[in-house]
C-alpha cells in the first residue's frame, strides 16, 4: 500500500513539473508600433501574430501594442535595441537615426508610382542590403509594414507649389530627411510624436502635417486641417525589426516562421492601403477638405525644389549606395 502510494506520489510530480515545463516553454513576444487600431499596420501586424500563434501551435505568442503603447517609434527602436522590447515596426526615416543608410527608403520624389517602389523594397538584393544594415546596429530585419504616400494637411491656404509651404509650422517625424526636405520647400519642419499631431494642431501649436489624406481623415486631423494636397512626396514604409539576442534564442523553424509571418503581414498592409485609397478622396471631400491633386507641372516644381536633399544624401549615404538604389528605381520603373 505504502509502495502504492509513493508511486502515485511520484506519477502526481511528474505530471505537475511537466505542466510547468510546458508552460515555462511558451514565448511571449511583445510587438510594438505607433498606427492606430483600425489602421492597415495594425491589421497586419495581427496578421503577423496569428500567422506565428497557430503555425507554433500557441509556442509563441505575439502580443501586439498600437498607438505607441509603448512608447514612441525612436524609444520602441532603442527598446528593441537594448533587448527590452522584442520587435518594432518602426518608420525608416526613425531608423534612419540607428541605421543611417535604411533612410534612403524616404528620400522625397524618387519613386514614379506605387508599382515601383514595391518592387524596390521587395528586391531581394536591397532586402539583404538591409539586413546586413541593420544586423550591424543588434537589429534582424525581417520586413516591413506601411503608413502610404505621404501627403499634406495644413489650416492655413491651399499648397500648390513649393512657395506656398513657406513659414508653415508642418509637423514631421524625427527624421533628418524629412526635417530637410520641408526645409527646402520653405516650410519650418517641427517634429512631434505622432499621438501628439492632433492636440498640436488643435492648438495652433502647428499648421500642418505630413501624413497619407487616409491617416489624416482617421485621426480626425482634417476636423482642423481643411486644406490637403495630393503630393505622395515621401513613401513611410516601416521596416519591421527584431532584437538581435532573441531572434538566435529562437530556432531555425521558429525564425522561418517569423519571416514567413512578415511575408504575410506585407501581403495584408498593401492590400488594406489599397481599399482605403479608393474611399480617402471621397471621406475628404465629404468632410468639406479643400483636397488639391498636384499636375505632372505641379508635381516637377516640387522636384525640382527637393533636388539639393538627394545631392546631400548621396553624401550621407556613400555614392556606391545611393547610386545602387537609385538604378533599382529605374530600372523597375521601365518594367511592366
Amino acid at each position: 500500500m505504502l509502495k502504492k502510494s509513493v508511486f502515485v506520489i511520484f506519477v502526481l510530480t511528474i505530471f505537475i513539473l511537466s505542466c510547468f515545463l510546458v508552460a515555462e516553454a511558451k514565448i511571449t513576444v511583445k510587438y510594438g508600433h505607433v498606427g492606430p487600431p483600425v489602421h492597415p499596420q495594425h491589421k497586419a501586424a495581427l496578421a503577423f501574430a496569428k500567422y506565428v500563434n497557430e503555425k507554433t501551435k500557441g509556442e509563441i505568442e505575439v502580443q501586439v501594442f498600437p498607438l505607441g503603447q509603448l512608447g514612441g517609434e525612436r524609444s520602441m527602436t532603442e527598446q528593441v535595441q537594448t533587448g527590452t522590447l522584442h520587435m518594432t515596426a518602426v518608420t525608416s526615416g526613425v531608423l534612419s537615426n540607428f541605421v543611417p543608410e535604411i533612410g534612403i527608403i524616404e528620400l522625397p520624389f524618387i519613386y514614379p508610382n506605387r508599382e515601383t517602389a514595391y518592387k524596390v523594397l521587395d528586391d531581394k538584393e536591397i532586402r539583404e542590403r538591409f539586413a546586413k544594415l541593420c544586423d550591424a546596429k543588434g537589429f534582424v530585419f525581417i520586413g516591413y509594414t506601411e503608413n502610404e504616400f505621404r501627403d499634406i494637411t495644413n489650416s492655413k491656404r491651399p499648397i500648390r507649389k513649393p512657395e506656398d509651404l513657406k513659414g508653415l509650422k508642418i509637423r514631421v517625424i524625427e527624421s533628418p530627411v524629412f526635417i530637410d526636405t520641408f526645409k527646402a520647400l520653405g516650410a519650418n519642419p517641427t517634429p512631434l510624436p505622432f499621438p501628439e499631431i492632433y492636440n498640436a494642431l488643435q492648438q495652433k501649436v502647428i499648421d500642418g502635417q505630413d501624413n497619407p489624406i487616409y491617416t489624416s481623415i482617421m485621426m480626425k486631423f482634417t476636423e482642423v486641417n481643411k486644406f490637403a494636397t495630393i503630393t505622395n512626396h515621401i513613401l513611410t514604409e516601416c521596416p519591421v525589426i527584431v532584437n538581435k539576442k532573441f531572434w538566435n534564442s529562437l530556432t531555425p523553424e521558429q525564425q522561418k516562421i517569423f519571416r514567413e509571418a512578415a511575408d504575410v503581414q506585407v501581403k495584408v498592409n498593401r492590400e488594406e492601403n489599397a481599399k482605403n485609397r479608393v474611399e480617402a478622396l471621397d471621406k475628404a471631400k465629404a468632410q468639406k477638405v479643400d483636397v488639391i491633386i498636384l499636375n505632372a507641372q505641379e508635381r516637377a516644381a516640387f522636384q525640382g525644389a527637393v533636388k539639393p536633399v538627394l545631392e546631400k544624401y548621396k553624401g550621407v549615404y556613400g555614392a556606391d549606395w545611393f547610386n545602387f538604389y537609385m538604378k533599382k528605381i529605374e530600372l523597375y520603373s521601365k518594367t511592366k
